[in-house]
């Protein structure tokens, strides 16, 4: 009775064990047994052939990858992948922004928002002007208005946190080169450092510690009053009466120790 042939015998050169139930390498076809039957055990010429299709290699055959931005030439040799979109991207790319992400969410046009609340605002205060009253809910209403132009123009400490940020059109002294500058205060300094910053932002000769030279002061808009040096903005934006505003006016001047306000306030600010 002639014996059966069952079985084959794994293609590794080094192994040639015959194997009743052998397996079949989907990639390349090849016969192994149960040691080589994973791609890795029996270097699968078909799977290096693809894998390096996928990944492409530098000179010295480190695996590299290029940047998926648009045009962009840029290569990295670690993965440099956007959690987002999960492309590989360069370093010069790896931001949503830099690489123009498809799963970046950009913020909803506030642009109407914003016209429309400007049109309130001015409407308010026309209405205020057609019936005759000034005052405190006036000035406030212009400030809100005032106060969008400030922040992009006022010079200050950009270190000062935006929670903190106080705007004021400044109007210098009269001899001054300007009429008024924008600045910025942190709402926790004292009218004192107000008005040192003040005076260095606008280079103006400061001479408050010297006895008998006329003082540089911080005064109110519309009563011209100076204000007290130790007292703080907050303070001052929260007192009931007259207050100081986010986006108003303030005044710097040059006042003798024993004068206590400015002679004429419509000499610095047009009066509406």
């Amino acid at each position: 009775m002639a014996e059966l042939d069952v079985g084959k015998h794994c293609r590794i050169d080094s192994c040639n064990l015959k194997d009743f139930l052998p397996f079949v390498c989907d990639s390349c076809s090849g016969v192994f047994c149960l040691e080589h039957r994973s791609r890795e055990a029996h270097s699968c010429p078909e799977d290096t052939q693809n894998r390096e299709q996928r990944e492409p290699r530098a000179a010295g055959g480190s695996t590299i990858y290029p940047c998926s931005f648009e045009d962009c030439k840029g290569k990295e040799l670690l993965p440099v992948i956007c959690p987002q979109c999960e492309k590989h991207f360069c370093l010069a790319h790896r931001h949503q922004d830099d690489h123009k992400c498809e799963k970046l969410e950009v913020p909803k046009p506030r642009m109407a928002a914003t016209k429309e609340l400007v049109q309130k605002i001015v409407e308010s205060k026309d209405g205020s002007k057609s019936k005759g009253r000034k005052g405190a809910k006036n000035s406030a209403t212009a400030a809100k208005v005032a106060l969008m132009k400030l922040k992009l123009h006022a010079a200050g400490d950009k270190g000062l946190p935006q929670t903190e940020r106080t705007y004021f059109q400044v109007y210098l002294p009269k001899e001054s080169k300007d009429s008024s500058q924008p600045m910025f205060f942190s709402s926790k300094w004292s009218v004192g450092k107000m008005v040192d910053y003040a005076a260095s932002l606008a280079s103006l000769k400061n001479n408050n510690n010297v006895l008998t030279a006329k003082k540089l002061r911080l005064c109110h808009p519309q009563t011209g009053e100076a204000l007290r040096m130790d007292d703080t903005l907050l303070s001052l934006l929260a007192q009931p009466e007259t207050p100081l505003y986010n986006g108003g006016n303030v005044i710097l001047e040059y006042l003798d120790n024993e004068c206590t306000c400015v002679e004429d306030i419509s000499n610095y600010i047009t009066q509406t």
